[in-house]
């Protein structure tokens, strides 16, 4: 069973913008990204493996709307095909990939507001660099 931890009413309440047209499949994804980083997580749920408390439900279904807000405004879907410079020297103004840097997920490419709900929550671990 595929797990989705958001509606397209709360991604547009979020966002503050309509949901887009493929927002359902936006929020599967995001959810699926949100899933990964909580491999270690522990909480309660369901028979169906959702979360029973309404913080962790809250948590999850913020911590997905940012993840889908990420993707759209860096025009990423998680596919790993969004457009992204690798080097770029401008002058005295050098750019490298942000995919080198590291990441508030770690490997996994979690929105860095999704990873401070999921934290925030006690849902995420600490990282040390």
């Amino acid at each position: 069973m595929r797990r989705v931890y958001a509606t397209p009413e709360q991604l547009a309440a979020w966002t503050g913008e309509a949901a887009p047209a493929d927002a359902e499949r936006l929020l599967a994804r995001a959810s699926e990204d949100v899933d990964d980083a909580l491999l270690s997580a522990l909480y309660a749920t369901d028979a169906e493996g959702l979360p029973t408390d309404p913080a962790v439900v809250a948590a999850l279904a913020d911590a997905t709307c940012a993840q889908v807000e990420y993707q759209l405004a860096t025009g990423d879907d998680g596919t790993g095909a969004g457009g992204r410079w690798g080097s770029v020297s401008i002058g005295p103004v050098s750019l490298s990939d942000p995919r080198d840097a590291p990441r508030a997920g770690g490997d996994l490419d979690l929105a860095p507001r999704a990873y401070r709900v999921l934290r925030r929550a006690g849902l995420a671990p600490g990282v040390i660099w």
